[in-house]
């Protein structure tokens, strides 16, 4: 099954598996045309994520970003790229 990648579908996954207090997810794959993993319509393929969660409590940064990468796993499977993110 494909997934439509965008902001607000990755936002739903990760609202549904970690209940973040504060979430903003950023498709800036316009900023990487030309880049490895980018694709010709200059959208899905590079994100940005700023999120807290109480979840995150008394967690290793790697630890952190393992729990927002497995919640985008089928997003990343499907073609994402690349994913920065910003732990609040």
């Amino acid at each position: 099954m494909s997934l439509a990648i965008t902001a607000e579908a990755m936002t739903a996954a990760l609202r549904e598996r970690l209940a973040p207090t504060q979430l903003e997810v950023l498709d800036e794959s316009y900023k990487h045309a030309g880049h490895a993993g980018a694709n010709d319509s200059g959208v899905g393929t590079h994100f940005r994520i700023r999120i807290a969660c109480a979840g995150f409590d008394g967690k290793t940064r790697v630890a952190r970003h393992r729990l927002v990468y497995d919640a985008l796993h089928d997003f990343i499977d499907q073609g994402v790229h690349a994913i920065a993110i910003e732990v609040l």
